[in-house]
Order: C-alpha cells, then sequence, then structure tokens
C-alpha cells in the first residue's frame, strides 16, 4: 500500500473532485443560480472527466508501476486512433500504421516500464521517424506522401512519444523512497488538468481579450494568466510531492500550465484545419480522449526533462 502522504494526496484529490461534481450538479438544478447555463454545463462535463480520469489512476497506483504505465499506453494507443482517423488513409499507410499501433507504441511503454531511457528517449524520434517514411515509399503511393507521412509522424509525437514521459517520471526519482514518483506523476497530472480548467474559469471573467479568436474563441488572456498564476501558487502550496524546492514547484507548475496551453491551441489549431469540433466521443460531452489530455501530452516532457535536470544539478529536495 502507498505511504500516508500519497493516500492523503490521491484522496484530497478526489475529495475535491466529488464535492465539485456535487456543486456543479446542485447549481445546474438551481434556475435562480444567475450563471450561465452553457458554462454550467461544460464545467459539469469538465469535472465528471476528471473525476473519472484521477479515480483510474488511483486504481492504477494501487496495482504498481507496471498498471500505471498500462494505463498511459492505454490512452496512448486511444489518442492516436483519433488523431488518425482525422484524416482519411490511403492503402500504403496502412501496413505502417500497424507498426505504430501494434509494435511501436507498445514496446515504447515497455521500454518506460523497463527504465530504459536510454532507448525509450530516441526510439521515436530517431527510429520511427525515418523507417516510417521509408515503408510508406516503398508502397509505392506517392500522392499526398508529405501530408500522409508527416500526419503519422506528428500523431506518433504529440500522443505516444510525448505522453510516454508521464509514467516515465515514476521512476525518475532514485530509489528510496517507492513512491516519491507515484506522488510526481499525480502532481505533474494534478497541475495539467487542473491548469485546463483554471484558465477556463478564469476566461469567464466580463472583459475578455481572446487570444487567437481563429483557433479557439475560448482561450483569453485572462484564463492564460489567471490559470498559469493559480497553479503557480497550488504548485507552490504541494512542494512537499515533489524533489523540487516550495519556489521550484511552483515554476514547474507555471511551466506545465503554459505549455498546457500551447498543448491546447496547437490541437485546437488541427481539428480546424480538419473542421472537426471534437477528436472523437469518448468523453460524454466533451469530445474524445485526446481533447482531455492534449495539455498533458504537450506539458510532459517538458516537466520530465525539468524535473531531470533539477535532479542531476541539485539532488532531491
Amino acid at each position: 500500500m502507498p505511504d500516508f502522504e500519497t493516500l492523503g494526496l490521491l484522496g484530497g484529490v478526489l475529495m475535491v473532485l466529488a464535492a465539485a461534481v456535487a456543486a456543479v450538479r446542485l447549481l445546474k438544478g438551481r434556475t435562480d443560480s444567475g450563471l450561465d447555463a452553457a458554462v454550467l454545463a461544460t464545467l459539469d462535463h469538465r469535472v465528471r472527466a476528471w473525476f473519472l480520469l484521477f479515480l483510474v489512476l488511483a486504481a492504477a497506483f494501487l496495482l504498481g508501476h507496471w498498471a500505471t504505465v498500462a494505463l498511459f499506453g492505454l490512452m496512448a494507443f486511444w489518442a492516436l486512433r483519433e488523431f488518425i482517423m482525422l484524416t482519411p488513409t490511403r492503402p500504403g499507410d496502412h501496413r505502417p500504421l500497424f507498426w505504430v499501433f501494434f509494435l511501436i507504441t507498445p514496446l515504447q511503454f515497455v521500454l518506460v516500464g523497463l527504465d530504459w531511457y536510454a532507448v525509450y528517449s530516441v526510439l521515436i524520434p530517431v527510429s520511427a521517424f525515418l523507417l516510417l517514411p521509408a515503408r510508406i515509399a516503398v508502397a509505392g503511393d506517392y500522392k499526398r506522401f508529405l501530408e500522409r507521412t508527416a500526419k503519422i509522424q506528428a500523431g506518433l509525437l504529440i500522443c505516444v512519444y510525448c505522453l510516454s514521459f508521464a509514467p516515465a517520471l515514476l521512476l525518475l526519482l532514485p530509489p528510496g523512497d517507492p513512491y516519491a514518483g507515484t506522488r510526481l506523476l499525480l502532481f505533474f497530472v494534478l497541475i495539467a488538468q487542473f491548469s485546463d480548467g483554471l484558465q477556463y474559469a478564469w476566461a469567464q471573467l466580463p472583459c475578455k481579450h481572446v487570444i487567437v479568436p481563429t483557433i479557439n474563441p475560448h482561450k483569453t488572456w485572462e484564463g492564460l494568466l489567471g490559470g498559469a498564476g493559480t497553479v503557480a501558487l497550488l504548485g507552490a502550496a504541494l512542494w512537499w510531492a515533489t524533489p523540487f524546492e516550495w519556489w521550484m514547484a511552483g515554476l514547474a507548475a507555471l511551466v506545465t500550465a503554459l505549455m498546457g496551453f500551447a498543448g491546447a491551441i496547437t490541437m485546437s489549431a488541427i481539428k480546424r484545419d480538419r473542421g472537426v469540433k471534437d477528436y472523437g466521443t469518448l468523453v460524454e460531452g466533451h469530445g474524445g480522449l485526446l481533447d482531455r489530455i492534449d495539455s498533458i501530452c504537450f506539458a510532459a516532457p517538458v516537466f520530465f526533462f525539468l524535473t531531470k535536470f533539477w535532479l542531476e544539478w541539485f539532488g532531491p529536495g
């Protein structure tokens, strides 16, 4: 069983989310609340999705690090499926896609579970990125070749390679405290997801300045600055769950929030380009899985290397 600190952090998050679900449901049932019904509906879908995510994460944490790695591997598989399904494929893509889904993706997460950093850190950006275009070219189908290969490479990079650095946090810390990695991963996911919600909440201020109206009309400067600032304070308050000093934990949370925003706006641009609203329908009322974890995908490798460099320079806090 995890230690008291780990169970306390996980239980505290689940209790807060359960209270949030109940509060939003209560507000939705009242006609005199004066709040926008559309905003309440969006919040309802978000907090329920977060509660489900952390509930599944909690179960995986209790089963051990291989269960957690497998969970993220399944998430990567499904997210990549949603990404690839945005555009039609050609017969020449089918064999390479089989390699991507059933060889490269599971191999990446097996290597993460084995903590073979020297291999999983280069498997996709070096080997896979060179072999896949060559395999598509061998099929002899040159129509839209660059577009097709770029789509597969982008999906593999974002949905598999980047996301794999989240469970890699489990084994990043030196041995001694067996659940230090669990707390670090929980801290990261908590900051990434809460940042997304807080940015949406701050964006409801009457005075709004949309950052990129043509890409995402809901992302405002007020939301970005307010949400990033709030999670920076949250990160500093939860410094004990990380190897950082309190100020570095706040800075790491701030960087995570900014990278989460970068992920959300980038994935929104891809959806606009393809003319779709969501990546899928897995999450009821709020699109696909990739719509919910885009911030995690972009922030995971940055948070991982930030932590790795801190440990190499300063050691555990």
